[in-house]
């Protein structure tokens, strides 16, 4: 059964009310200012991103999830990630773990060259059927090994928490690049922006955001006789 044209434009509009409520009541609430983020969170429709039976949730203040043990971020924790990963225009940035490709839609938006690395053959199937038309690649490949190939790149950002940033990831950032990952898992994740300049590595903390985790990144079990 498809909508009439009137029925579509009905649930058109609504959706786009629907994300202008998520930009107005969740995001600009959280300190993010940066007005090129709130034009990007604006232009991208978030239910392109979700399940066809879950597209009346697109905009709720929670995680989505997409897949066993795969979520969307929540909004505003997502566009404080992405404010302080700072994505620039021309910027070749990987977002490792991007499921459906919500956060990389994003990203693009602000005029960087995405690559979007995703394990899961399904969600990565669905990330080229929504960013058709986008600046954005869609690798399959394991999420802990990165994507060396298409490197480096000015930023990796992680779209989920991680226990820690493999070491692999700094040979596959550029001089000067940098790394915004969220480490930790539950509400006390801590957003960090790891900064490679003049043969050294720096890493700051910025503030808790709460994340669900990336598969593949949890430390191996060590076993004591």
């Amino acid at each position: 059964m498809s909508l009439g044209p009137a029925r579509a434009g009905d649930v058109m509009s609504d959706f786009a009310s629907q994300r202008k409520t998520m930009v107005d009541n969740q995001i600009r609430t959280v300190d993010v200012t940066d007005h090129a983020v709130i034009d990007a969170f604006s232009a991208v429709g978030r239910e392109a991103f979700v399940p066809a039976e879950m597209r009346s949730l697109a905009y709720i203040d929670r995680h989505v999830q997409v897949a066993p043990g795969r979520f969307l971020m929540q909004p505003a924790p997502l566009a404080r990630l992405i404010q302080l990963a700072a994505p620039q225009p021309g910027e070749n940035v990987l977002i490792v773990g991007g499921n459906t490709g919500y956060s990389a839609a994003v990203v693009a938006e602000l005029g960087a060259s995405v690559v979007m690395l995703e394990e899961n053959g399904d969600l990565a199937a669905t990330a080229e059927t929504a960013l058709a038309g986008r600046s954005v690649a869609v690798v399959r490949g394991a999420l802990a090994a990165g994507c060396a190939g298409k490197g480096p790149y000015d930023l990796v950002l992680f779209d989920g928490s991680v226990e820690l940033v493999p070491d692999a990831f700094l040979a596959q950032v550029a001089e000067g690049g940098r790394i915004a990952a969220i480490e930790g898992a539950g509400q006390t994740g801590r957003a960090t922006v790891t900064v490679k300049s003049s043969g050294t590595v720096s890493s700051r903390f910025a503030f808790n955001l709460p994340a669900m985790p990336l598969p593949g990144f949890a430390p191996a079990k060590e076993f004591a006789l």
